[in-house]
């Protein structure tokens, strides 16, 4: 009798998913709702000394280390009305190889309610040679809405002499009002990444950029402050009254951060602490 085929079995792979809600409350910002599963967990550190009513810190954490092809973490952010919510991870996120034909998903999802603010605050991705990784963003404003995003992103560890050959990258950040968009922004890199960066009219052979995006009333007030911190490889424009948008680009994570942190140190009343250590 001849035994049956087994099929081979496929990679194990992550999948991780965060929805977290929250409100204005009496004592301040507070969790409304919480649901996690898989791999994706959020933690919420005691946040002093950032004024007198401190946001709700969340700090996200990939308990499997990094992102591979075929694996899935989804996050879902509700800022309710008059809240004040700030996310950010628990350390970079690695974009790790991937086996040919699978492609890891990173999707996002933030709702900031009239009076409310979030801040995005994610540290770097950093993607490693033989990495697949599509992943998306989109914010939806109500009006009065404040938002500010950052994205860090390294190509590579350069200290490690890393260099980007084989990789795919896919990005895409969707900030909207009322349906409107005010922000649309899409990167994409497939291939032989170090030659695509070494271009001019694409990254000068830098390794390391970050967007940002600051929706708030007063974001014309700090245009001239945030250019006079950028250097040659960054800019600094509005795109609205209340709509400023940044790039930056840096040789590497180093002086990515170099630039970055008094950026949003102007921009936020503390940084993460996670950000500092």
């Amino acid at each position: 009798m001849e035994a049956a085929a087994v099929a081979p079995l496929g990679q194990p792979r992550a999948i991780g998913e965060v929805r977290l809600s929250v409100r204005n409350g009496p004592r301040g910002t507070a969790i409304a709702g919480l649901r996690q599963s898989g791999a994706f967990k959020a933690v919420f550190p005691r946040v002093t000394g950032a004024g007198s009513v401190p946001p709700l810190e969340a700090v996200l954490v990939n308990t499997a280390g990094g992102i591979t092809g075929g694996d899935r973490f989804s996050c879902s952010l509700q800022a309710g009305a008059g809240s004040h919510l700030r996310l950010t991870t628990q350390a970079a996120e690695r974009a790790y190889r991937a086996q040919p034909g699978e492609t890891g998903q990173v999707t996002n999802r933030l709702t900031v309610a009239a009076g409310a603010r979030l801040d995005w605050l994610p540290q770097e991705t950093i993607l490693f040679e033989g990495c697949r990784l599509e992943r998306s963003l989109v914010a939806e404003l109500a009006p009065g809405a404040r938002l500010l995003l950052v994205e860090p992103l390294v190509f590579g560890r350069a200290l490690m002499g890393e260099s980007l050959r084989a990789a795919r990258f896919r990005d895409r950040i969707e900030i909207r009002r009322e349906g409107v968009p005010l922000y649309l922004d899409a990167l994409r890199f497939e291939g032989d990444v170090a030659a695509q960066l070494a271009r001019p009219a694409v990254a000068q052979g830098a390794g390391a950029l970050a967007s940002l995006v600051l929706v708030a009333p007063d974001a014309a007030a700090h245009l001239a402050p945030l250019r006079a911190i950028l250097p040659a490889m960054g800019g600094a424009s509005l795109l609205a009254e209340d709509v400023l948008a940044l790039r930056l680009l840096a040789p590497d994570s180093y002086h990515l951060r170099k630039v970055l942190i008094p950026v949003l140190s102007r921009l936020t009343q503390a940084l993460p602490r996670s950000w500092m250590t």
